[in-house]
C-alpha cells in the first residue's frame, strides 16, 4: 500500500514554488523542519524528488545542480 505524501503547513504554490505562508523559495526552511520532524529521511528524499520533477516543468531552466540543492541535497 502506498504511503501518504508528507504534508506540511508551509505549501509551494505553483508555479512560482514559493512558500505559500512565507513567501520563500520552497521548500523555505520552516517546510523543510517540518517534514524533517514528521518523516524519515528516505520518505522526505522519495517526497521531494517528486517535487523536484514537478518544478523543472514550473520554474525556469537552470542548471541541475540548482534544483539538486533546492530540493534534495537538504534530505541527506
Amino acid at each position: 500500500m502506498a504511503q501518504p505524501s508528507p504534508v506540511t503547513v508551509h505549501t509551494p504554490h505553483r508555479p512560482s514554488w514559493d512558500c505559500l505562508v512565507c513567501h520563500e523559495p520552497w521548500p523555505c526552511d520552516p517546510a523543510r523542519d517540518e517534514l524533517r520532524a514528521d518523516h524519515d529521511h528516505v520518505q522526505v528524499a522519495v517526497y521531494m524528488w517528486q517535487q523536484l520533477e514537478d518544478a523543472v516543468h514550473d520554474l525556469p531552466p537552470a542548471p541541475a545542480v540548482v534544483f539538486f540543492e533546492r530540493f534534495i541535497k537538504w534530505t541527506g
